[in-house]
Order: structure tokens, then C-alpha cells, then sequence
């Protein structure tokens, strides 16, 4: 059994540099909008889980129902020997996959990636003693940025689960696309999970529950300003908006002032100011088709092998072949 290894490319110092100039562009812009990656600090990754488990928030239990029933058939299929997940957390979903890998034969090394280095570290720690055949290779960075550090060597398949393609923006999902048909090689495999365009009326609750947990997620960011840039956000005058856009096809998750009011950033020597009924995007969940999807992949040189989704078709696992 070997000893995990991890390696860093973000640093504390880096992390500090992304969220000031993420707030600044974010909060001068009109209209304002925070990017969702920083929701998740130590109790937007608690309430998220808690999100996860409630009854309107099919896409977890969706995504991992597909990945019980069809992961022999992807290892089969794909036959990686290195598995890099992007976004990897607790690695919790992925634990099917290893283990129709190792079960397979080819599985030999599996790489996470995180932007935690706790909770990589943790994972890893299990994961190393629940899978003693497998190397363990962690890396600590920026999913986007991440393509460009990846551990050589072996067929890989990059998993890229839970619908989190689906917090980019067109241009930023075509471009992280490209990213990644240009660095896996021809005949190597994109495992994809994303959400399907539904009825508004199942996919809006899923960012609106009605217990509130969702809405304590999305104003817990305003917390994470206060306590990392000096802020004097008050959260509770914020509500929060869950809204299907149907032009994007995409929920959107917004913040609306309660009131007029000011607000100071002083670690960036900035005043903001809101207006009452003012809102600020602090997500977007992007909800696919199935030809739309397969098309924003083929852009990116990948042709769809496999398309599984549920019966009620809420969301779908994809097998993407890189072609030569």
C-alpha cells in the first residue's frame, strides 16, 4: 500500500489574490453578479451536503443511481488506467467508479482534484486504505486551471460529475471543453454528469427549497466576504431568488436587497452600494438537451459513445471519446 502524494498548485496566497479580484469585477460590474466557487468554505460545503439530501434536490441521487447502475459498462468500456476527477470533495460517488475499475483490471491510478487541500487529504487518507491496489495521486488547484498540471502517463478518463458544467457561462464551458480535448489524447474518455432541461416546476424547487437550507447556502457567501475581505455585508437583508431562465435555459441564483443600503469591502477599499429590490447573480445552472450537449462536445473534438439518464430524464451521465 502506497503512501498517497499531493501535490499543490494553489496556494493560500493565490486563493486570497482569486476572491479579491473575483468581488472587485463582480461588485462594480452592473449587474452584480460573485462567482458560486465561493460558496464553499467550511459551512457552505456543510449546508451543501444538507442540500443534497433534501427531496427537492433530485440531481445528486439522480447522477449516483446512474453511476450504481452503469459503472461496470463505463469501465468497460473506457478501460482507463488513470481516473482524474475534477472537483473530487470527498470522492464519495467516485468510490463506484474504482470500483468497477479495480474489478475490471485496468484501473491502477486515481487522481482528485480539489481546491481544499483538508478535504483531499482526508479522502485520500480512506481512499488509500479502502483501495490499497490503487496509487493515489491528489492535486490541489482550480478545476479550470488544472488541465495543465495533470499527472502524465497511462489511458485516462477525466470525470467531471455532479452538473457543475453547468455553473460556466457558454464561452467559459466551450473554452474549458477545448481545454480538455486538447490535453487527453485521441481514443481517452470525458465522463460527463449534467442536468436536462425539465419542467421548471421540478428543476426550480431544487435551488428553492422549502425548508430554506438553500437559501442560508447562497447568503452564507456574503459571510464569506465579511470574514475574508473585511466586509459589512448583512446577510438576513438579502433574500434569496431561485428563477429559470428560459432564453439560457439555465436556474439562476440571485441575492435581492431588502433595502437600500451600503456596504464596505475595506480589504479593497470599496463601497457598494444597493439599491432596494436590487439583485445580484450569484450562480447559474446551466440544464441541458441531449443534442445540445453532444454538440458543445463535438466542438471540442469528442464524440458521445454512451448517453445514460433516468427514466424521468432529470440528468445524464456521458462517455465522451476524445477523437484522433
Amino acid at each position: 500500500m502506497a503512501a498517497p502524494t499531493l501535490d499543490v498548485h494553489l496556494t493560500d496566497a493565490d486563493v486570497r489574490a482569486s476572491l479579491r479580484a473575483d468581488v472587485l469585477r463582480g461588485l462594480t460590474a452592473t449587474p452584480k453578479w460573485l462567482p458560486p466557487k465561493w460558496f464553499y468554505d467550511a459551512t457552505g460545503s456543510k449546508l451543501f451536503e444538507l442540500i443534497t439530501e433534501l427531496d427537492e434536490y433530485y440531481p445528486t441521487r439522480t447522477e449516483r443511481g446512474l453511476l450504481t447502475e452503469h459503472a461496470d459498462e463505463i469501465a468497460a468500456l473506457t478501460r482507463a488506467e488513470v481516473l482524474v476527477e475534477l472537483g473530487s470533495g470527498s470522492s464519495d460517488k467516485t468510490r463506484l467508479l474504482l470500483s468497477a475499475g479495480t474489478a475490471e483490471g485496468s484501473l491502477r491510478r486515481y487522481v482528485p482534484q480539489d481546491v481544499s487541500p483538508s478535504a483531499l487529504t482526508g479522502a485520500m487518507e480512506d481512499l488509500v486504505r479502502d483501495y490499497p491496489e490503487l496509487e493515489i495521486h491528489g492535486v490541489v488547484s482550480d478545476f479550470t486551471d488544472t488541465l495543465r498540471s495533470l499527472p502524465a502517463g497511462g489511458r485516462r478518463t477525466v470525470a467531471f460529475l455532479g452538473g457543475t458544467l453547468g455553473n460556466l457561462v457558454p464561452q467559459e464551458r466551450a473554452e474549458f471543453l477545448a481545454e480538455i480535448g486538447r490535453t487527453v489524447h485521441a481514443g481517452e474518455f470525458l465522463l460527463l454528469g449534467v442536468g436536462l432541461v425539465v419542467d421548471p416546476a421540478v428543476m426550480v424547487p431544487a435551488y428553492d427549497d422549502a425548508a430554506g437550507v438553500t437559501a442560508r447556502f447562497n447568503r452564507n457567501v456574503l459571510s464569506v466576504l465579511n470574514g475574508s475581505l473585511d466586509a459589512t455585508f448583512d446577510p438576513e437583508s438579502f433574500a434569496h431568488v431561485a428563477v429559470w431562465d428560459d432564453r439560457h435555459e439555465w436556474i439562476e441564483m440571485r441575492l435581492r436587497s431588502s433595502r437600500a443600503q451600503d456596504v464596505r469591502i475595506e480589504a479593497l477599499g470599496l463601497d457598494v452600494h444597493f439599491d432596494e429590490g436590487e439583485e445580484m447573480r450569484t450562480e447559474i445552472s446551466a440544464k441541458f438537451r441531449e443534442e445540445s450537449i453532444t454538440g458543445e462536445l463535438a466542438a471540442a473534438g469528442f464524440v458521445v459513445d454512451r448517453f445514460w439518464t433516468d427514466a424521468d430524464r432529470r440528468f445524464a451521465v456521458l462517455a465522451a471519446r476524445r477523437e484522433g
